[in-house]
């Protein structure tokens, strides 16, 4: 039988404190550095984001209205990347920022289906001060402000928030949690985007899921690939919110800090924001979501003979209309795939 040792004193001296209230200490402590290592962390990530004037500042803009609204943006910027890095990616070495992505989510104020609106970039839009082209020329033109205000001008709705990732960025987030997982229909081959896809279920490492989400080498080119970006998208989302990251330190830590330095996001703008709108991605991905493409009028040209993506007029006014109400999109307007020769 085992006895405890006897906890000995020198007279005069008070009493030694119970070992069970050291230990407790010893526990608050540990969790106090925890935490603090936390708050380290979430601020260092914070301080690590990209921030730029991305919105419009005054001007004749939509009401502030109910719900929260993100306009987000995949760049063609190259920066950061070597030649290598290039060629892996299949980007070409463009200069500059160009659009080859822009999308419109809305996170309802009262708790209902958050919104993703793709908006092609081959839209022909009224850009403020440039007339009509196509949607990515306001991101030429004037950078990410004039996208938010052209956005605005077309849609009624109010931007909120603004994130962009470049090309990099992109293929290293998806490399971070060891691709993603996404079952192809038929076979894709793009030279220009490095892609050589054969049908079936298949994990997409980051080169391969840049190709999949950038080509237009398809039948209905600008829309198809904005149906390929969602599905993309909400693929990715399940796999970061799924315990295979969650629970692994080494896919989760890279991820979050490539996830920082890849961002480019508005001037206000913090990581609390992005953590808010990753949530209602997560929604949208497992289905308590809505995700559709502006309401698809045709297709047309521009002056310079430039293949363009008209929007339905009736159509797009009461999705636009909805999102700057919070109320629920009507269905009727809600795009799915057969509509657009899916």
């Amino acid at each position: 039988m085992a006895y405890a040792e006897p906890r000995y004193r020198a007279p005069g001296q008070p009493p030694m404190p119970p070992r069970k209230k050291r230990r407790g200490r010893a526990v608050l402590v540990v969790l106090l550095v925890l935490v603090l290592a936390l708050v380290g962390f979430m601020i260092y990530v914070d301080y690590s984001l990209q921030r730029e004037d991305a919105l419009p500042a005054g001007g004749d803009r939509p009401a502030d209205g109910p719900g929260t609204n993100w306009l987000l943006v995949g760049s063609d910027s190259r920066a950061g990347l070597d030649q290598e890095r290039q060629a892996e990616l299949g980007t070409g070495d463009a200069q500059g920022r160009r659009t080859d992505t822009v999308m419109l989510v809305h996170i309802p104020e009262s708790g209902g289906k958050p919104t993703m609106v793709s908006l092609p970039r081959d839209s022909l839009v009224e850009i403020p001060g440039q007339g009509e082209d196509k949607l990515n020329a306001a991101f030429a033109y004037g950078g990410s402000q004039l996208l938010a205000r052209t956005v605005e001008s077309n849609t009624g709705v109010r931007i909120d928030h603004y994130a962009e990732v470049g090309l990099g960025g992109f293929a290293d987030i998806t490399d971070a949690i060891g691709g993603v997982d996404l079952c192809v229909k038929e076979p894709m081959k793009d030279p220009k985007a490095n892609l050589d896809l054969q049908p079936g279920c298949q994990t997409l490492q980051g080169p391969q899921a840049l190709g999949y989400v950038r080509t237009r080498a398809t039948a209905q080119g600008d829309l198809d690939r904005v149906r390929h970006q969602r599905e993309f998208l909400g693929a990715l989302t399940d796999k970061v919110s799924g315990p295979e990251v969650l629970a692994n330190p080494f896919r989760l830590f890279p991820l979050i800090l490539n996830t920082s330095q890849s961002f480019l996001v508005g001037r206000q703008d913090h990581v609390w924001h992005l953590g808010s709108l990753g949530m209602a991605m997560k929604g949208i991905s497992s289905g308590q979501g809505v995700t559709t493409t502006v309401p698809f009028g045709g297709f047309g040209e521009t002056d310079g003979g430039q293949s363009v993506v008209e929007w339905d007029d009736e159509g797009s006014e009461q999705l636009f209309g909805a999102l700057a109400k919070d109320t629920p999109v009507p269905p009727e307007v809600i795009t799915n795939e057969s509509s657009l020769g899916g």
